[in-house]
């Protein structure tokens, strides 16, 4: 018999020995994961206004995808040649919409999702319209920025 003040027992001490190492090789094999499950947080650039694009680049009824700060923009040229800027992720599940010339409309290729030239969502699956920017020409350069 041993008393509750003497050192543990070979078995004591193998039985907490392989408990704790596999513990610790469980833990070694599921933190991996669950930082592979789980993205990092990426804060948003603190930018209000960036240079999506040169005058003349775009032709009439054409668009191009621009990055605005860590989310991406779409600059759209009208066919009377202004311009007009909106959120380029998707309201719905957050997918990156285009531009369809073809039918004067901003497509989300996801769900079959709809938006017009100022971002309201005509049809599909989208709750509510695209955040819609303010487009400036300075120069050579077409600035975006928030509104």
């Amino acid at each position: 018999m041993s008393d509750p003040g003497s050192a543990p027992s070979r078995r004591g001490f193998l039985g907490w020995f392989l408990g704790t190492s596999v513990g610790a090789m469980c833990a070694s094999i599921l933190y991996p994961v669950a930082r592979y499950i789980s993205p990092p947080e990426v804060p948003e650039a603190q930018t209000s206004r960036v240079v999506a694009g040169k005058v003349g680049e775009l032709k009439p009824n054409e668009g191009k995808i621009f990055r605005f700060g860590n989310l991406p923009g779409l600059l759209i040229r009208t066919e009377d040649g202004g311009y007009r800027a909106v959120s380029a992720t998707c309201t719905h599940l957050n997918c990156t919409v285009q531009f369809r010339g073809d039918l004067k409309q901003i497509r989300c290729a996801c769900h079959n999702g709809y938006y017009d030239l100022t971002g309201k969502n005509v049809s599909g699956p989208p709750p509510r319209p695209l955040d819609q920017f303010q487009v400036n020409v300075a120069g050579d350069d077409i600035v975006v920025s928030k509104t």
